[in-house]
């Protein structure tokens, strides 16, 4: 099954988390995962995918404008139902705590849901994600600093990332 990542990412930090969640699906028996920043991906490319992950930095509890330009290319796939049935998940980085972490996934979602996908979160059982509680998808904050000290995603976010790659990869599985 083919499972494809889309990102936008401004200082690295959503790369970072867009790898651990290409690295957590390989890791199921045949999961064919591509991996694009959203400059090089193709809304074509979505035509011969089981799965769809996509996120970006939080902009005040929205998507960047990078992902959001590219997602508002999906109408001709809305338009033919081409993406109906496909298993989608987000993802987003905030700069707070507080700084619009769940709006942004929600904003994210909703252009799956309009599309007729399967949204796949991470639920409270899995072990990475028991005290996080970032059920909408992932969220990770990587704070904004003087440039001495480093934010990017630490090792629990990288975690979580790989677990949600697993589970849109099990679940795309199941549904192929």
């Amino acid at each position: 099954m083919k499972i494809y990542v889309v990102y936008d990412s401004e200082s690295g930090h959503t790369e970072k988390v867009a790898a651990s969640i290409a690295e957590g699906a390989r890791e199921v028996e045949g999961a064919e995962v591509i991996l694009r920043h959203v400059n090089e991906a193709d809304v074509r490319e979505l035509n011969d995918v089981d799965a769809i992950i996509w996120g970006c930095p939080g902009h005040f509890g929205t998507i960047s404008s990078g992902l959001k330009s590219w997602i508002d290319r999906l109408g001709h796939l809305w338009a033919n139902g081409k993406l109906i049935g496909k298993v989608g998940a987000v993802f987003c980085t905030t700069a707070t705590l507080h700084g619009g972490a769940e709006m942004t996934l929600w904003n994210l979602i909703t252009p799956m849901l309009h599309n007729g996908m399967i949204i796949v979160g991470l639920p409270s059982n899995l072990p990475e994600n028991v005290m996080l509680g970032s059920y909408y998808g992932l969220s990770v904050t990587c704070p904004v600093t003087d440039g001495e000290e480093d934010s990017s995603p630490g090792e629990n976010d990288l975690s979580l990332g790989r677990a949600l790659g697993r589970r849109v990869a099990h679940v795309a599985k199941k549904l192929k």
